[in-house]
């Protein structure tokens, strides 16, 4: 047989990507409240939602939604025979953790969040999200996350300037063994406060890197034993970005970030930031459980570097 008869063989053999249908598209609209654009030589369905509930303004200057203020989704078929969404949420700091937990819930994936702009106010988030599944189970979670920011919105026309709960002592208390014991290391101690790092390993420019060239995961606390703050950063390969993702918020830890910190590193690592308030140990036990979480992902194999 000649080459070019068993490559047109072997493409004919494989699922062909059908076209995103009026019914599916008729359905995403119901789910989502919206009525989306279909453009046919992507065969893609879009739905968008302009953010037109609060003013933001850059340098002073009103921001029109049409300048980049627009939720959206766009969904088209994938090669199984069902459907995949990518999209993008406009979000204020307040809203952020809600959509993401309500995004994480309905199944859907988060895979970045980062800032756009500079010199805004209110300052805007954007939340990437991604997925697969059916025209209804999309929209139907979709439409959970965006319903999320009509509540935060609903009791607060104006978004907050601070995170929720009582402020955070300026003098530090920190007692260092009883975070030593939960999260498995010996943390440094600085001033009454204290700081953990977990490294890990990549192959960058063909050299290993590792804990002090920032292929890390760490956490600092601040405060009081009793009422205290910890930021931090986890440094995960993509297989285990979900599972951290939804550890760290089902302990209540706000994620702030989603990005990369640098490229052709093998393993590519995806890095998030957070900030929790709470009592210490508390705090403590929430991330333990974000890196049990990991560690089970690297051993599955969805991991690639060590720690």
């Amino acid at each position: 047989m000649r080459l070019t008869q068993f490559a047109f063989l072997f493409f004919a053999a494989l699922p062909m990507a059908a076209e995103i249908g009026q019914p599916a598209r008729s359905k995403i609209d119901e789910l989502t409240g919206a009525k989306g654009a279909y453009t046919a030589d992507e065969d893609v369905y879009r739905v968008a939602f302009p953010r037109t509930d609060v003013k933001v303004t850059v340098e002073g200057r009103s921001m029109h939604p049409f300048l980049g203020l627009t939720s959206w989704a766009a969904f088209t078929p994938d090669a199984r025979g069902g459907l995949m969404v990518m999209g993008d949420l406009v979000l204020f700091e307040d809203e952020v953790n809600a959509v993401m937990s309500a995004a994480l819930e309905s199944g859907l994936e988060v895979t970045a969040l980062h800032n756009h702009f500079f010199f805004e106010s209110p300052r805007v988030m954007f939340m990437h999200i991604g997925g697969m599944g059916t025209a209804e189970k999309l929209a139907a979670a979709v439409k959970k996350a965006l319903d999320q920011v009509k509540v935060i919105r609903g009791a607060k026309a104006q978004p907050a300037a601070q995170f929720a709960g009582s402020a955070v002592p300026e003098a530090n208390s920190i007692t260092a063994a009883a975070i030593d014991a939960i999260l498995g290391v010996k943390g440094q101690g600085n001033a009454g406060m204290y700081k953990a790092s977990f490294g890990r390993k990549a192959q960058m420019h063909g050299k290993t890197v590792g804990n002090q060239m920032g292929v890390n995961t760490w956490a600092a606390f601040a405060g009081s034993d009793e009422n205290a703050f910890v930021d931090g950063d986890f440094a995960m390969t993509e297989g285990e970005l979900q599972p951290v993702l939804k550890a760290l918020r089902q302990a209540g830890i706000n994620i702030v970030a989603i990005h990369n910190h640098m490229t052709h590193e093998e393993p590519q690592y995806v890095f998030l930031h957070y900030w929790g308030k709470g009592n210490a140990t508390t705090l403590a036990r929430g991330l333990r459980k974000a890196l049990d979480t990991q560690q089970t992902a690297v051993r599955a194999g969805n991991g690639g570097g060590v720690f």
